[in-house]
């Protein structure tokens, strides 16, 4: 199968290594396609390559918008009928396959044209407006002659997959010495995915963190750990964990825990990554920046076992 270049300069969405970014800049890249007459993207690091459109074999009672398998050397991978998904009528135009690896899950997606990189600051991405069901739109980029639509990916492959919600809000039931000693502690959670920040909210409150601060994005998280930064007393006291997305509006993950580290009285605070995106190549992002772990979405349980034994070894520490 042709692999179809998408130009950024000289660089191509498959060849990923020569585009990397530095650490922290609260920059990223998009890959820019189109359905119909809107333009969406979609961060180049969920972007395993492009081909043409290919064959695929029907599943009996497959979900809605899965048009079957298509085989990737050797490996069968589903793939989604973006137009569709996104009431479009006219998907049989979509010539492209955009595969991802999102989630640790292997995935297609059919759109119509796939353009070009473009190199993006986090602060020129708005979050979407609410002007009725955003669920699928993270965000805005105004470009000087058009605007880019964000799509929340990881929304839409939990509507085709149950097993990732499933994943999201199922955790063993705790002893209750463990739930009172969750409850003291401030989490504060950073996910611009307003599903998965609910499911991800709801599910530490059922767990025994009563107080969880959430925001839709990194700046609006940072101006609030000043904040709390600002306050006398032990920093535990106002915050004991901060959980992030890496891929957010405003200011991404990367950026939210580069300040963080910086800061005198936050610098300690225990930081957890949990994202989408957590491959070889982003969790040595994350180290080198500090996190004191990063963990793959869609695995919640995993999420509140690592949240006790981060928050309860620095209070052993303290002592």
């Amino acid at each position: 199968m042709a692999k179809d270049k998408v130009r950024k300069g000289d660089e191509t969405a498959g060849d990923k290594k020569g585009i990397l970014l530095e650490t922290g800049t609260n920059e990223f890249e998009i890959v820019e396609f189109s359905i119909g007459a809107v333009n969406y993207g979609i961060n180049v690091a969920k972007v395993r390559e492009v081909i043409q459109r290919t064959p695929v074999t029907a599943m009996p009672q497959a979900h809605p918008y899965i048009d079957g398998l298509f085989t990737l050397r050797g490996k069968a991978i589903p793939l989604v009928n973006l137009p569709r998904c996104l009431n479009v009528a006219n998907g049989d135009d979509a010539k492209n396959i955009i595969v991802t690896e999102i989630n640790n899950y292997d995935i297609g997606f059919l759109v119509e044209n796939v353009s070009r990189i473009h190199r993006i600051s986090w602060k020129d991405m708005e979050p979407a407006p609410e002007v009725g069901d955003q669920s699928r739109v993270v965000g805005i980029i105004k470009m000087p002659d058009r605007i880019v639509l964000l799509l929340d990916f990881e929304t839409i492959i939990a509507e085709i997959n149950p097993e990732i919600n499933a994943k999201l809000t199922t955790v063993e039931d705790a002893a209750a010495d463990v739930r009172a000693k969750r409850a003291d502690v401030h989490v504060v959670v950073a996910e611009d995915s307003a599903m998965l920040r609910d499911l991800l909210v709801t599910t530490l409150h059922d767990s025994g963190y009563r107080f969880v601060r959430d925001f839709g994005n990194g700046k609006d998280a940072w101006e609030y750990l000043q904040g709390l930064a600002a306050k006398e007393g032990d920093i535990s006291e106002h915050v004991g964990i901060i959980v992030s997305d890496v891929e957010m509006p405003m200011m991404d993950g990367h950026r939210l825990l580069k300040l963080v580290r910086h800061n005198e009285r936050l610098e300690d605070v225990p930081f957890v990554l949990f994202s989408s995106l957590i491959n070889e190549e982003m969790r040595f992002k994350g180290d080198e920046l500090g996190a004191s772990a990063q963990i793959s979405k869609p695995e919640i349980g995993q999420l509140i076992d690592l949240l006790d034994k981060l928050i309860f070894k620095k209070k052993q520490q303290s002592k």
